[in-house]
């Protein structure tokens, strides 16, 4: 009687699987081809609005502002379509998801009434995606953290520091976005050179070297305008402080000015002029 209660059971299950599984298999295959297809889809019409909006920007910028977009759209694809498939399966399974769209309402509801934070870091996320602040790739300042832009949504924002420490920021904390890589970037640095230099030689120099390395074949291509001197900035306490400007292309200008620093010590050493270190002078007071 066991046995054939088992053998009951078995056979109807089978029966079942028989008219089930294959739609099953079919609602997941669909919700893979789906996803894959608004992709391709996605893909081109971002292509086709960035190089729209983006006619003066070079290619790199082009690939971040791309590269954004579709993060952002595509996690939203993916959940959008494992949602529908969920429900269409629970469906063929028998399940009422009546019941359960009801109950996603009132979840919403709940989430309206205390997920202020999360609507705040929703709708700040939209509007740093819509106005173009950064993208993938750039290196801003956030939220008081500074780093590459490894992942943005319109939940938070993923950033990679010089430390290799990875921060996730919440868009909704963020008042106040700096980008150090859009459009252009530039060389700011100040040399100090000792009271006794002669300025004007000094300055020369500082002209010298940027152009110099403006026509070198290894960086022209960086430097959109040479570095040079745009006066004396400050009297210090063991130098004089001559402060120089250039731009260059994004991302570039951290290594333009490596190499500027070399050259400039090799250049000062090979002229004469002192790059000072802090000195201090005492007065020693005879007492008798």
């Amino acid at each position: 009687m066991i046995d054939f209660s088992i053998s009951s059971l078995a056979e109807a299950f089978l029966a079942w699987m028989g008219m089930h599984s294959i739609r099953i298999i079919l609602i997941f295959a669909g919700g893979f081809v789906g996803i894959r297809l608004l992709r391709r889809i996605i893909s081109a019409s971002f292509e086709k609005v960035v190089d729209k909006t983006y006619k003066l920007r070079d290619h790199v910028a082009k690939e971040k502002r791309q590269a954004t977009l579709e993060g952002v759209a595509f996690s939203i694809i993916n959940i959008g379509v494992w949602i529908m498939v969920g429900l269409m399966v629970a469906s063929e399974l028998g399940i009422d998801i009546g019941p359960l769209i009801a109950a996603a309402g009132i979840a919403g509801i709940a989430v309206g009434f205390g997920g202020q934070y999360l609507i705040r870091d929703l709708i700040s996320g939209l509007f740093i995606i819509m106005e173009d602040q950064y993208r993938k790739g750039d290196v801003v300042k956030v939220g008081g953290i500074s780093g590459v832009v490894e992942d943005i949504t319109i939940r938070r924002t993923v950033l990679r520091d010089l430390d290799g420490v990875e921060h996730t920021v919440p868009n909704g904390e963020i008042s106040v976005t700096s980008n150090m890589t859009k459009i252009w970037a530039r060389a700011h640095l100040d040399i100090s050179v000792g009271y006794d230099t002669n300025l004007d030689k000094a300055i020369e120099v500082l002209n010298r070297v940027g152009k110099e390395m403006a026509e070198d074949e290894q960086w022209q291509d960086d430097i959109i305008k040479p570095i040079e001197s745009v006066g004396v900035n400050e009297f210090a306490d063991s130098a004089i402080m001559i402060k120089v400007l250039g731009d260059t292309k994004p991302m570039q200008q951290w290594a333009v000015m490596r190499e500027y620093r070399k050259r400039i010590k090799m250049a000062f050493d090979k002229e004469g002029i002192e790059i000072p270190f802090p000195q201090r002078t005492v007065h020693i007071k005879n007492s008798r």
